[in-house]
């Protein structure tokens, strides 16, 4: 073995290092730096098509030639954390001692909603942080999850998804912040630097315009013209690799306008790269590569699929070496691809492996043992995001609860743990597969935490899918004994079929799945107050629940500490402040759509069909009432220039609470169309009874910008209506002009919304 080993160097001493490094591999060990090695590749099936799927590399390969990636230590299987870490340690020295250059490989893992191993914390899903408004206590998580990660020896994350929500019969919405590209970003953003800042490279996803699949189907093909991809699907993307200096990348699955993005020039290169500034890495999605030939139909075998990915910028093929071993290899000697392209990739592995100490680290120390995956911090943070993603849809004033009410506690969801999870949660994504195996951690349901508060009768009524009615008589009778019933409906997460949300878990109707619907309705012909909790991954069309229900409260996934979020808002221990990071929709027939919408998508009477949703992105109620007063704005600014903003908040109520200062503008004359409404900034605000506060908001013009009929994203001069409320109601507002010429918005300019509160 030849040692690479020293203090940690400056950037001219590593690039010199890389550079030495890759003029001394042979061709197969540099191909051995763009690949992974999956164990359980032959285990349960956690990615798209897996069972199709040949690896060219195993663990005798990996320890001959090194290695790129390990690919999920701990996430396939429910493995004790001591025992793999002592697993991958003794793989990782193997691999230092047994290769020439003795560099160990990155390893990576899901960690969305928490680091995917058995007994590690689950935390809210991405819907609920965008529930919140709260990029700093999401930043905190993630800070949380990287520490755990680190810990255990893994270095690269594969999150946060920043696809932008378009259509809610998508399976994969409930992995998704919102359907707003700036609250995605700055909650994207915020996620990258929590964990970044433990030590642990984050992962973009998907990218990009995923989301945006035709009908909502997994693996569609995406119509998304340029103006719509660069003003709406793009802007997570670019605030998280400006802002928050992102490592990694991952394409989508997808293709758009005919092109997959795995192979895709202008995008993985043109604008990552040149435009961006991106200097990371780019991994392919699992498989991602050999679908350029297998589902795509571009490439006419494996080697001409690794050429096409590679030439576009994808570095390292995941998770194995499908295509990026043998069948590149065998392209490059025939002479169909140039090799510079191979030590592009691999300069640019090598180069996060040094950010990541692994060129001198050869795990020569002990494996960690009683790291705490779930500790008291994990927890706390857990309960304060779950709490503050609850949203209150309606309430003719039945809740809180009444301490001596007689509650009957009826639906699939009341009192089953999986129920707190979404998908790419351990729980979901790898125990579904093993029924009765501990979960390894605690998370109380909604009936665990209001069977010690309160009079409970419990009653399940149905399941979440099927169509067995026989559980209504029980629950009716339940209800009909008690004086109100709160009934936990929605959702399972589950892969590929096993759920209803989730990866490959797409929808054709946006009805409750089952008979939970009559159920509900089962339960409101009682005549008894009925409160709906919703606890599902996607906005389902609850039109008439709203219009029945005494109450609507809606979550999305709230982790292990979301069935006391649940009680806590129930029982009024918690007032709700979260508010809809979607809008919910009227129905399954007016979808595809989004409140970024211009006049021309919204409801007239030149169309039969109405697209108003029944509850408009940014609503919330809460058990107290807010008021404002004047919002003041700069009434000229320049197009290069700031917005200056301001507005009093009042609690008018008689509860302590929080609300979300949320602000809009609209464009009331642009080149091109522009929305009814954009978010532009949002700052949540604590207020005790009587009191006010001052929330200031510094608006970057960019916030404005759009792209012109030539494609330039520009500030346009011209007149705009701000507002503070939700994207339909106007609480407070006001108006301001842009004067000048127009701006062209360069890639240094600002793109952050900064809100002070005083």
């Amino acid at each position: 073995m030849t040692a690479i080993q020293g203090a940690p160097a400056p950037e001219h001493d590593t690039s010199t290092r890389v550079s030495a490094i890759i003029s001394q591999l042979t061709l197969r060990e540099k191909l051995a730096q763009l690949v992974g090695l999956w164990q359980d590749e032959a285990g349960d099936v956690v990615a798209p098509l897996q069972g199709q799927q040949v690896a060219t590399l195993g663990l005798n390969d990996a320890l001959a030639a090194g290695l790129g990636h390990i690919s999920r230590v701990y996430g396939t299987n429910p493995v004790d954390p001591d025992e793999r870490a002592a697993w991958l340690w003794d793989v990782q020295r193997e691999i230092v001692a047994n290769s020439r250059f003795g560099i160990p490989a990155i390893v990576h893992e899901e960690c969305l909603t928490g680091l995917a191993a058995w007994k590690a914390a689950t935390f809210p899903s991405p819907p609920a942080w965008g529930a919140t408004f709260a990029p700093d206590l999401v930043e905190k998580m993630a800070g949380l999850i990287g520490s755990s990660m680190r810990d255990l020896g893994v270095h690269q994350g594969l999150a946060p998804v920043l696809d932008v929500i378009r259509d809610p019969r998508w399976g994969r919405v409930e992995e998704c912040i919102s359907e707003d590209p700036y609250l995605v970003g700055a909650v994207g953003t915020a996620f990258v630097r929590g964990l970044q800042e433990a030590g642990v490279h984050a992962t973009l996803k998907h990218f990009v315009g995923y989301s945006a699949s035709a009908a909502g189907r997994n693996f569609g093909p995406v119509h998304a013209g340029p103006r719509e991809l660069a003003d709406e699907l793009l802007i997570p993307f670019e605030m998280a690799v400006k802002d928050g200096r992102v490592r990694s990348v991952m394409p989508a699955y997808t293709q758009i306008d005919g092109v997959p993005t795995h192979a895709d020039p202008s995008l993985l290169t043109d604008v990552l790269r040149n435009k961006w500034g991106f200097d990371g890495v780019v991994v392919a999605d699992y498989f991602g590569v050999a679908f350029l030939e297998v589902l795509h139909g571009l490439a006419a075998d494996l080697g001409e699929a690794a050429a096409q990915a590679l030439e576009a910028g994808v570095d390292v093929e995941l998770p194995s070496g499908n295509a990026y071993l043998d069948p590149l290899e065998a392209a490059i000697m025939a002479g169909r691809i140039p090799v510079h392209l191979v030590d592009r990739a691999v300069e640019r592995v090598l180069r996060q492996k040094a950010e990541l100490g692994l060129l001198d680290n050869e795990f020569d120390g002990p494996a960690p043992t009683g790291v705490d995956l779930d500790s008291a911090e994990h927890r706390e943070v857990a309960k304060q995001l779950a709490e503050r993603s609850v949203v209150l849809l309606s309430n003719d004033g039945t809740l809180p609860l009444a301490p001596d009410a007689k509650v009957a506690l009826i639906g699939p969801n009341a009192d089953r743990s999986a129920a707190l999870f979404g998908c790419y949660s351990f729980v979901n994504h790898v125990l579904s597969h093993r029924p009765g195996f501990p979960q390894g951690f605690e998370s109380p349901t909604v009936r665990d935490v209001l069977n010690a508060e309160l009079h409970v009768t419990f009653a399940e009524g149905s399941t979440v899918t099927g169509d067995d009615r026989s559980g209504f008589a029980a629950a009716v009778d339940a209800a009909e004994a008690a004086d109100v019933a709160v009934v936990v409906a929605g959702d399972h997460a589950g892969l590929f079929g096993r759920g209803t949300v989730g990866e490959g878990c797409d929808v054709e109707s946006l009805e409750l799945p089952g008979v939970q619907r009559e159920l509900v309705e089962a339960i409101l012909d009682t005549g008894k107050p009925v409160i709906l909790v919703l606890m599902t991954g996607r906005p389902y069309a609850v039109g008439w629940a709203l219009e029945r229900c005494a109450a609507v409260i809606q979550t999305f996934f709230p982790g292990e500490e979301g069935g006391t979020a649940v009680a806590s808002v129930l029982t009024g221990r918690v007032n709700p402040s979260g508010h809809l990071p979607v809008t919910m929709p009227r129905s399954t027939g007016a979808q595809p759509y989004t409140y970024l919408h211009s006049a021309l998508g919204g409801d007239g009477d030149v169309t039969s069909v109405g697209t108003q949703p029944v509850r408009p992105f940014g609503f919330g109620l809460s058990y107290t009432t807010f008021g404002y007063g004047e919002l003041s704005a700069s009434p000229e600014v320049r197009p290069d220039g700031t917005v200056t903003a301001s507005v009093t908040v009042t609690n008018t109520g008689d509860l302590a609470g929080e609300d979300v200062v949320q602000l809009y503008v609209r464009d009331v004359l642009g080149s091109v169309a522009r929305p009814v409404a954009q978010l532009v900034g949002f700052q949540r605000v604590a207020l005790e009874p009587g009191a006010s506060a001052t929330v200031a908001f510094e608006v970057p013009t960019a916030r404005l910008a759009f792209s012109d009929r030539a494609l330039r994203r520009i500030v346009e001069p011209g007149e705009f209506e701000l507002w503070v409320g939700d994207a339909e109601s106007r609480d407070s507002q006001t108006t301001f002009a842009v004067v000048g010429r127009a701006h062209v918005v360069g890639e240094d300019d600002p793109r952050l919304t900064v809100a002070t509160v005083s």
